[in-house]
C-alpha cells in the first residue's frame, strides 16, 4: 500500500482526466478511474481490467465493442453490425448503469442515458479502463454496474508517425494516420481516421404482423464513420500542469425503418476537456478539471429528414488529494453538471443541474487495506441523494489477497423517462442499489489468477407501467455473478482465460417474477492465446456464449453461441506489419437482440505503420 500510495501522490494524483502513460512490458499496469487517483491494478481492492493500446493491435480489435467482448461481467448486445446500436450490461444491471468517462469527461445521451460506443474511433484509444461494482460514491449517477474510461493517446517523446490502411468483407475499408511528439515539458498527439462498410441486413422484421424492427428492408445496411482527436499538455514548473483534449466523430448509419423512425441518422459523438494540476506543497495537489460532451443525432428516412435530438453535458471538478503520512491518503472534492436538451422534440423541462461532495480515504495497516467513499448529489429535478461504500483487503504471505467490499450506488432518471411529450413522468425517482463482493486472488509462479463473487440487489428499477401508460418505479432485481479470471504462460504461449456465472433475476411483482433479465447470457467464457515466432506473431479467440432471454416474460429465447477468431501477423521492422485476422471462422449464425442479425464468417487484412 505505501508504494501505491506514494505513486499516486507524487507522480499521478490527477482526477481521471489524466491518461496514465505506461510501458506496454510493465507486468503491473496503473489505473486511475477505480479511486480517482493512482494505483497499481494489483493493489487496487475493486475489480478491474485493463485494455492496453498493446492489446488493441495485437487482437487487431476493429472497434471498441470489439476491444471490450470477452471482459469478465461484460454483456454486449449490438442490432446488426457495425454503427448500429450497441448496449454493455456490466455484471447485469441495465445498459444505463454504466458510467462512462472520456479522458476524464462524463459522456453519453441525456435523452437515453447511454453511450453510442459504436461511434467512437478504436484508432484514437490509448487504453480503456473497466471497473466493475458500484462506484456512485466516487462519480455519482450511473455508476451501478460500474464505471468504463476510454483514454486517448497522449504522445510525448520524439516525432512519431503512424499510419494504418485495412480492408475486408462486406466491403469494407478504414484508413487511420496520426502524429505523436513531444519535448522535455510539452506532449502533444493528432490523429483521424476514416471508415466505410457496405454492412449486411441488419434486421429480419416483419411489417406485418409487426416484428423486429416493424419492416421488411432486405438490403444492406452500410456505415461510414469519419474521426478526429487531439491531446496535448504541457508541464509549466514542478507544481504546475495543464492538458486539454479534443474527440470528435461523425457516422452515417444505414438501418431498417420507417417514416417515423426514419432508416438513416446521421451521428456525432464530440468531448472536448482540459484539465490544470497544481502540486503547491509534496503532500497536497489540486486539480480543475472541465469538459464538454455532445450527443447528436438526426433521423432521414429515404434522405427526408424525419426528427433531430442534441444533448450538451457540461462538467467540471476540482479535486484535492492529501497525503497523511505515507500509507494514508485523504481526496475530497466537488463535481458540477449541467445536462441541456435541445432538437425537434419539445421536452416540459430541458435542462437540469447537479452538484455532488464527495471524499475519500485510502489507507494501509501491515496486511490490511482500507478504502471508504462517501457521496451527496443535489440534484435539480429528484433532489438529494447519499452513497457510500467500503472496501477492505488482507495481504497473506503467499501473494494472495481476500477482499471484501459494500457499496450502494443510484441512477438519475433520463429526460426520455421524465418528459417525452406522451410518454414521460416526472415523478419518477432514481433507481437504487446495494453491492456486496467477497474476492480472492494472486500469483502463482507466472500465473495471475482472481475469484471474485457479487450480489447487487436494485430497487425501483424503472419499467413501463401500463396503468399509468408511462414509465414508473415498479421493477426491481437481484443479481449475483462469479467471475473466475487466469493469466500465464505456458510453452511460450500467453494465455488469458475468464469465466463468468451470472444469475440475473426480477424480483419485481406479477407475471414476471422469477424471470431472467434480458439479453444477460448465463454463462461467459474466454480464451486469447498468442505466440511469438521470431517475427511472425500468431493468435486465437474463442468465446462461448450461454442462452439469454430477448424480452422480461422470457417468451423469447436467444440461443448460446461460440465464435472463434484467428490471427496472425508479420513484422517486416520494427516498424511496419502486416496483419490478417478470421472472425467467425465456423460462420456461426446467432443473434444478441431478437431478429437482428450478426455477421458472419469474415476477413480483414490490415497494413500498420508506427515509427
Amino acid at each position: 500500500m505505501r508504494q501505491t500510495l506514494l505513486v499516486g501522490a507524487l507522480l499521478l494524483p490527477t482526477v481521471p482526466a489524466l491518461a496514465v502513460v505506461v510501458d506496454d512490458t510493465e507486468v503491473d499496469p496503473v489505473i486511475v478511474t477505480a479511486t480517482r487517483t493512482a494505483q497499481t491494478a494489483d493493489a487496487t481492492l475493486a475489480s478491474v481490467s485493463v485494455i492496453t493500446r498493446e492489446d488493441i493491435e495485437r487482437r487487431q480489435a476493429r472497434s471498441i465493442p470489439d476491444a471490450l467482448r470477452g471482459i469478465p461481467g461484460l454483456a454486449i448486445t449490438n442490432t446488426g453490425g457495425a454503427g448500429k446500436t450497441t448496449s454493455f450490461f456490466l455484471r447485469g444491471t441495465e445498459s444505463d448503469h454504466v458510467l462512462v468517462l472520456i479522458d476524464g469527461v462524463k459522456v453519453g445521451s441525456a435523452t437515453l442515458g447511454t453511450t453510442a460506443f459504436q461511434n467512437l474511433p478504436i484508432e484514437a484509444v490509448e487504453r480503456i479502463e473497466v471497473v466493475r461494482g458500484p462506484r456512485s460514491s466516487l462519480y455519482g449517477s450511473e455508476a451501478i454496474g460500474g464505471v468504463i474510461q476510454i483514454f486517448t493517446r497522449q504522445g510525448g517523446g520524439e516525432p512519431r508517425p503512424r499510419f494504418t490502411v485495412e480492408a475486408g468483407s462486406y466491403g469494407t475499408a478504414k484508413v487511420s494516420g496520426g502524429l505523436s511528439a513531444g519535448g522535455e515539458r510539452g506532449w502533444i498527439d493528432v490523429g483521424a481516421s476514416y471508415e466505410d462498410t457496405d454492412g449486411f441486413n441488419a434486421c429480419d422484421g416483419q411489417a406485418v404482423p409487426g416484428a423486429g424492427c416493424f419492416v421488411d428492408e432486405p438490403d444492406d445496411d452500410g456505415f461510414t464513420s469519419r474521426s478526429a482527436s487531439a491531446r496535448m499538455g504541457y508541464r509549466f514548473t514542478d507544481w504546475i500542469e495543464a492538458e486539454a483534449h479534443w474527440l470528435r466523430s461523425d457516422g452515417e448509419n444505414d438501418y431498417d425503418g420507417s417514416p417515423f423512425g426514419g432508416n438513416e441518422s446521421k451521428d456525432r459523438q464530440q468531448v472536448l476537456g482540459g484539465r490544470l494540476r497544481l502540486t503547491p506543497v509534496g503532500v497536497w495537489t489540486s486539480t480543475l478539471t472541465a469538459g464538454r460532451a455532445w450527443d447528436e443525432s438526426r433521423i432521414y428516412y429515404e434522405g427526408a429528414f424525419v426528427n433531430s435530438i442534441e444533448t450538451e453535458r457540461d462538467s467540471l471538478s476540482w479535486q484535492n488529494d492529501v497525503m497523511l503520512g505515507a500509507d494514508h491518503l485523504v481526496t475530497l472534492g466537488v463535481d458540477y453538471q449541467r445536462d441541456q436538451v435541445d432538437g425537434t422534440t419539445a421536452y416540459a423541462e430541458d435542462e437540469r443541474d447537479n452538484i455532488g461532495i464527495f471524499g475519500q480515504y485510502l489507507g494501509g495497516f501491515g496486511r490490511h487495506d482500507l478504502e471508504l467513499s462517501l457521496r451527496h448529489d443535489d440534484n435539480e429535478q429528484f433532489g438529494e441523494y447519499t452513497t457510500g461504500s467500503a472496501a477492505w483487503g488482507y495481504s497473506f504471505s503467499n501473494d494472495m489477497r481476500l477482499t471484501a467490499s459494500y457499496g450502494t450506488a443510484f441512477k438519475a432518471p433520463s429526460f426520455n423517462e421524465l418528459y417525452y411529450p406522451g410518454f414521460g413522468n416526472p415523478d419518477l425517482d432514481p433507481e437504487e442499489s446495494r453491492s456486496l463482493e467477497v474476492g480472492l486472488g494472486g500469483r502463482l509462479s507466472v500465473a495471475r489468477w482472481s475469484l471474485n463473487l457479487y450480489q447487487t440487489d436494485i430497487d425501483d428499477l424503472i419499467a413501463y407501467d401500463a396503468a399509468l401508460w408511462a414509465p414508473n418505479n415498479i421493477d426491481s432485481a437481484r443479481i449475483r455473478g462469479l467471475e473466475a479470471v487466469v493469466a500465464t504462460e505456458l510453452r511460450d504461449w500467453a494465455v488469458d482465460a475468464n469465466l463468468t456465472l451470472l444469475d440475473a433475476e426480477n424480483c419485481s411483482g406479477g407475471p414476471n417474477a422469477g424471470n431472467r433479465l434480458p439479453r444477460r447470457p448465463e454463462q461467459t467464457f474466454t480464451l486469447d492465446l498468442d505466440r511469438a515466432f521470431g517475427r511472425i506473431g500468431v493468435g486465437g479467440t474463442l468465446f462461448v456464449a450461454g442462452r439469454s432471454f430477448d424480452d422480461a416474460a422470457n417468451a423469447v429465447r436467444l440461443d448460446g453461441y461460440t465464435l472463434v477468431d484467428l490471427r496472425a501477423e508479420y513484422a517486416f521492422s520494427p516498424d511496419l506489419r502486416v496483419q490478417g485476422r478470421v472472425e467467425n471462422l465456423f460462420d456461426e449464425d446467432y443473434q444478441t437482440a431478437d431478429w437482428y442479425n450478426q455477421p458472419g464468417r469474415a476477413f480483414y487484412v490490415t497494413l500498420r505503420y508506427a515509427l
